[in-house]
């Protein structure tokens, strides 16, 4: 018999308390500290977010930053594509801290408020570009039957070549990781948010 949740924080929009909050320096072993100075010295500047469970496994942390970091700033997809996609994949997990953080971001790339509140009230947005309606719809099917069909690859394949695909496909991989690792640890989301916290999806 599965157990239920408890109720979602109000605050946060996770169920119950952060399960791995930030380690203090003076917890941290010689290859979690060096782990997350690289990350303070790359471009994110910080640890924060999925990071901070994350530095649990220092050597993991490093590889899945390094895989991130060049999906979020070096990848061929535009920024308006990946940050969709980001969005896409953060509300079917209902990743909060996902959410909150790219909710400005993709405004900024160009996506419209009514779009993004539309998706995140859980539905397929109306009034979306031809390019956001292929990543909703390669997104939302990649994660719901585990692979695609060839009537949404050609499409993708018009619009992005092989190696946005590829990258897309990998894009959906990297945050639904990062998504479960937030969720397991329970990861609430930056306090400074500009975006409201999703609600639970019907399960």
């Amino acid at each position: 018999m599965l157990q239920e949740f408890p109720p979602l924080d109000p605050a946060t929009g996770m169920p119950g308390p952060e399960r791995m909050p930030m380690l203090p320096e003076d917890g941290m072993d010689e290859a979690q500290r060096n782990a997350a100075q690289a990350l303070i010295a790359g471009p994110r500047g910080a640890v924060f977010g999925p990071f901070i469970p994350l530095l649990r496994s220092p050597d993991l942390m490093d590889r899945m930053q390094k895989v991130g970091e060049y999906l979020r700033f070096g990848s061929v997809l535009e920024p308006a594509t990946a940050e969709f996609a980001i969005l896409v994949v953060s509300r079917q997990w209902a990743q909060q801290f996902e959410w909150c953080m790219h909710y400005p971001l993709a405004l900024q790339a160009g996506a419209s408020q009514a779009v993004l509140d539309q998706l995140g009230q859980g539905a397929r947005p109306q009034d979306m570009s031809p390019m956001q309606a292929l990543v909703y719809d390669f997104c939302e099917e990649l994660l719901r039957n585990r692979g695609i069909a060839d009537v949404t690859y050609a499409r993708a394949l018009e619009l992005l070549g092989e190696r946005g695909v590829l990258e897309l496909t990998a894009l959906v991989g990297y945050f639904t990781s990062i998504s479960m690792v937030m969720n397991v640890a329970r990861t609430p989301p930056l306090a400074s948010r500009k975006a409201g916290l999703l609600p639970p999806l019907p399960r």
